[in-house]
């Protein structure tokens, strides 16, 4: 087991770019080689929550999972999944939003939150802000405040930072 963590001057480079995928004209940003390296994937969960105080940490289906729950332990917060309509077990509150061909639905579990639990959404990718967006009005619905909403990386060029206006809105990187 690794217990010294180094300092990466540039974890971004560990994000790689697959062209054409998952169809033609698309250029995926594919995060996994930063997660496989230890040092790169522990400086993100520390930078995607430095300096934000809250209570718990939303991760939205699915990759916002695999940074949200580590925010989540490393800063003592609980942590709450978004899913996809339909996933969750007991009593919901859900949200549409419209994709680029059609619409999506997400939920949380009804009882996720306190009132006035402080709550991070993180996420792994801001592209439109759909998703985000719904998510923060389930989060607030439920009677929490959201402090921030993070993502290792913005799509800058599709203005999703737009739809989160008013909120605090970090990316660690911006594409």
């Amino acid at each position: 087991m690794c217990s010294r963590v180094g300092v990466v001057t540039d974890w971004s480079a560990l994000i790689r770019d697959i062209p054409d995928y998952p169809k033609p004209g698309i250029l995926f940003k594919d995060i996994t080689p930063l997660l496989a390296d230890h040092a790169a994937f522990t400086q993100v969960v520390d930078e995607l929550a430095d300096g934000l105080v809250f209570d718990k940490v939303v991760g939205i289906e699915a990759r916002g999972f695999i940074l949200a729950a580590p925010v989540a332990y490393r800063s003592g917060a609980g942590f709450v999944p978004v899913r996809k309509a339909g996933k969750l077990p007991a009593a919901t509150l859900e949200a549409s939003y419209d994709l680029e061909y059609g619409s999506a639905t997400i939920e949380v579990h009804a009882d996720a939150f306190a009132p006035g639990e402080r709550v991070l959404i993180v996420d792994d990718v801001l592209a439109t802000g759909g998703t985000a967006e719904a998510t923060v009005e389930l989060v607030r619905r439920a009677g929490a405040e959201v402090t921030a909403v993070s993502f290792l990386m913005e799509l800058s060029f599709l203005s999703g930072r737009d739809r989160l206006s008013g909120l605090e809105v970090r990316a660690l990187l911006s594409v």
